[in-house]
């Protein structure tokens, strides 16, 4: 970090305050080497801790800034190993808690540009996210921040938040990539009972239930490559013009080659068309999930009749879903 950052950010600091020419010299400052280091990425964290008077240009500067420090600053890029990711999580959880949107806003960018993070990390954002809907209190029931009567209320659920929760749990990462897991599927259901006597955007009905869809019908065509697979794919590409198949068995090992190169070079024995509607049933396994979820408080709500409509009608027509 440069002498001149340092004082930078010790007066930013003392003031309390980051306006709009501060993010310039930032910018300036930061990039003037077209990267971002360890020792300047730890800065920027403790800046956006320290001020919580922050111009409105800060938030797009922090997450550009420190998306490309997380995702892009590492081989190979695009993706966040465990240490990256823990370093993350344990720079804005100094007190347990996400506090900024500028935070949250990061976390979710994160989760939607790189190739693969750690599930821990899709995992935490969530939290976040649900704690603010069952607390209350958050980055996301700050005045301002979200639009409706009763921004304290416990359980309401916001159209900041819906968007949240639809980009976090679409984010193309994580243990179910493009299909939601079983973990949110259940985050959803604890999000549901807890508003139903509280208000919600008008968004939140059409998220719940084909989100729950999803988890219950939907098809994954595409895995991203694993960490060690794109090293590995990176390491032999020279090799690629002279055996396919021996270059797919160096990369992939005794593993199933990805998606992408099995529907470009490699023969399918199964079409993806016969592979959805296959998915798009409901199994007896995932119908007991559902019912004990439903009869959980002893009656069928609203949302819960609207999903078991969506999911006979798309019984009847299988389709892909998505948010």
């Amino acid at each position: 970090m440069t002498a001149s950052l340092a004082a930078l950010a010790a007066e930013l600091t003392q003031g309390a305050e980051i306006t709009a020419e501060d993010v310039l010299a930032l910018r300036r400052l930061v990039w003037h080497d077209g990267g971002v280091n360890s020792e300047e990425a730890d800065t920027l964290m403790a800046l956006n801790a320290a001020c919580p008077l922050r111009a409105i240009e800060w938030v797009d500067y922090f997450v550009e800034v420190m998306c490309d420090y997380v995702v892009h600053q590492q081989q190979p890029a695009g993706y966040v190993d465990e240490a990256k990711a823990q370093w993350l999580m344990q720079a804005i959880d100094r007190d347990g808690k996400v506090d900024s949107l500028a935070e949250l806003e990061l976390l979710v960018k994160v989760l939607e540009t790189a190739n693969a993070v750690p599930q821990t990390l899709k995992t935490y954002a969530l939290k976040q996210i649900e704690a603010a809907i069952l607390t209350g209190e958050g980055p996301t029931r700050k005045t301002g921040l979200v639009v409706g009567n009763g921004l304290l209320d416990k359980g309401a659920i916001y159209d900041t938040e819906v968007e949240l929760l639809r980009r976090v749990i679409y984010a193309q990462v994580g243990d179910g990539t493009y299909v939601v897991s079983r973990d949110e599927a259940e985050l959803l259901f604890r999000l549901k009972d807890a508003n139903l006597n509280a208000g919600h955007s008008a968004q939140w009905p059409d998220l719940f239930v084909k989100a729950i869809a999803n988890h219950m019908m939907a098809h994954a065509a595409y895995q991203p490559l694993t960490r060690e697979e794109q090293q590995n794919l990176d390491a032999y590409a020279a090799d690629t013009s002279v055996s396919v198949l021996r270059f797919a068995s160096r990369v992939f090992g005794r593993r199933a080659p990805d998606a992408r190169l099995s529907k470009t070079v490699l023969d399918n024995s199964v079409s993806d068309d016969a592979a959805v509607i296959a998915d798009s049933v409901v199994t007896q396994g995932e119908r007991s999930w559902l019912d004990a979820r439903i009869d959980a408080d002893g009656a069928q709500d609203v949302l819960e009749t609207q999903l078991m409509n969506f999911i006979r009608r798309e019984q009847l027509a299988p389709s892909r879903y998505s948010a």
